[in-house]
Parts: C-alpha cells; structure tokens; sequence
C-alpha cells in the first residue's frame, strides 16, 4: 500500500440495520486506528449523501476503503470504488447482507471485517448492471421483477404501518391482486420471447431479501448471471413454493427455469425492478454483467 500509515476511506452508514451501523462503525475505526492506519471517516445516513460525500473524499489518495452498512449502502457507491479501482473491505451491518453472504463473511465481527482491507485476502467479483431509460446502475447481488418487485414497490407506497408490518400487509396485497406479469425476455441476444410469470429474477449472486436463495448456485465471480422464471402461479400454488425457495429446492419445480447468461433484456407492461433493495427500473431494462469490477479484501479466515 506504500510508504508511511495505509490511508483508509470508512464509509459508515448509521441507520443501517436498525441503528447497528453506528456501533459497528465505531469498532471498524477504532481496531484500523489500533494498527497505524489513517482513517478518515464519513458518515451518511442516505444514499444520495453517501455518493455526494465519497464523490468528495475520492479526490484526495487513499490506499482503500472500508464500508459499514448493509447492501444498499455499498450498492450506492460501488461503481465510484470500481471505478477509481480501490480495494473495499466490507463489515456487514444492514439487515439482508446478501453480498457479504455471498463471499462468506456475513458473521465476521466488524474489527476483523475492517482489517481485511489490510491483511486480507483478495477477490474479484463481478457487479451486475440494470440499464432502464436510458440510465445505467450497478447492483450487487439480485435483480428481482415480478411479484417480489411489486411487494417493495407497494412497501414503499404505504405510509402505515411501520417496520415489518408494513412489509407483511404489502405482501396480502400484493397476494390478493395476484396476477401473470407479461414478461418479453431477450436471453444473450436471441430473438425475445414472450414468457408471462409470476416473477423473474436475476442474480449475480444467490440470495436477497436477507438469504432468500432465489438464483441458487449463482457466484459473484463467475462473469455470469442466473436468470430464473417462475411460470404463472395460483395464490395457493405460490404460497406452496415459498418453502422450497426458502430451502433453495425450487429448481427442480416444472413451473421454475434457470438459465445462465451475459445479458438479458425484458420488457412488460407493468414491470418494475428492485436491485439491492432499491428500484433500478420499470417498463423496459437490460441487465449485463462487468466481470472483474471490484477488489474485495476478504478476513483470511
């Protein structure tokens, strides 16, 4: 990392995972300053200021970066980390996890997980990317459309309850208007093919939504993405599958198709997208693969 104390960006947001963000936070910076390093840390407890304060902080050197928070914090600056190609150690703080999940460091106490960026080992992943209306954005671990997708989007839209109660009422919503998305879906190119279903998603790893194994065996570093299609389901019929889905034992359903791929395109009349818990598009997308995009440092365990 050169001469002199390792200069290190911590990135912190504080509300991730109910308020864990901040403790965690607190400890990552306390054991990196323990062993020399300078630390300069930002605090952000949105996305939008998170890109504003990284954007700023980029333009002086660091020697890596250290990020708190759960996927969408990462999510929110990664393609800034890719770009200015910075290593990036992750101590998981968000109430899904799924990236860190994936690279097997989900329960790595956050002074261990911080020290990577130091002493660990390092890994290229790919990052997957949505690209709708014209604009790109990159995602970490799932791209979900269909059912799952229109249960956030209707999350979003109610302003009572709160917490997890306003996901569950979201979800009898959502199960109660029930109905086949029209799916057009382009695979690498190919001709589209018009494949209605009860939702689609595409994953650059295999879970989301907390470990929900949806793209099962999908790996961030394999430069390919798992696209699945469930088949049009009866409100009875989907309640049936959500056992095995949560087990990852749905691939071997008749109504549910995987297939590996570089690049998809879909279209639907009413189709929305959430990646990493944010929406990435609606109407018409298309998601690719960047191989290779990001350095992670990993605790040598």
């Amino acid at each position: 990392m050169g001469s002199g104390a390792p200069r290190l960006l911590l990135v912190i947001n504080p509300r991730s995972g109910r308020g864990r963000g901040a403790h965690a936070g607190d400890r990552a910076a306390e054991g990196l300053r323990s062993h020399g390093a300078f630390v300069h840390a930002v605090t952000a407890e949105t996305a939008d200021r998170a890109r504003e304060l990284v954007i700023a902080a980029l333009r002086q050197h660091w020697d890596g970066i250290v990020v708190v928070g759960g996927d969408g914090t990462l999510a929110g600056i990664v393609d800034l980390v890719a770009d200015a190609g910075l290593p990036v150690a992750i101590v998981p703080a968000g109430t899904g996890d799924d990236f860190a999940r994936a690279l097997g460091i989900a329960d790595v106490p956050p002074p261990e997980a911080a020290m990577a960026v130091l002493t660990g080992i390092r890994r290229l992943t790919d990052l997957g990317t949505v690209t709708s209306h014209g604009r790109t954005r990159v995602f970490l671990t799932v791209a979900a459309m269909g059912f799952d997708a229109k249960v956030s989007e209707r999350t979003n839209r109610l302003r009572w309850p709160g917490g997890r109660l306003r996901y569950h009422l979201a979800l009898v919503i959502e199960l109660l208007r029930l109905h086949p998305t029209r799916f057009r879906i382009a695979i690498d190119g190919a001709p589209p093919v018009c494949l209605p279903g009860t939702l689609f998603a595409v994953g650059n790893t295999s879970s989301y939504g907390g470990g929900m194994p949806m793209c099962v065996g999908a790996r961030a570093d394999d430069g390919l993405l798992d696209a699945v299609h469930v088949a049009p389901l009866s409100r009875s019929r989907l309640l049936r599958l959500f056992p095995l889905l949560l087990r990852g034992r749905h691939l071997t359903r008749p109504e549910v198709e995987r297939v590996r791929c570089r690049r998809v395109r879909v279209s639907a009349p009413d189709l929305v997208v959430y990646a990493d818990g944010e929406r990435t598009g609606a109407g018409e997308c298309e998601i690719g693969i960047l191989p290779d995009a990001l350095v992670v440092m990993v605790p040598r365990r």
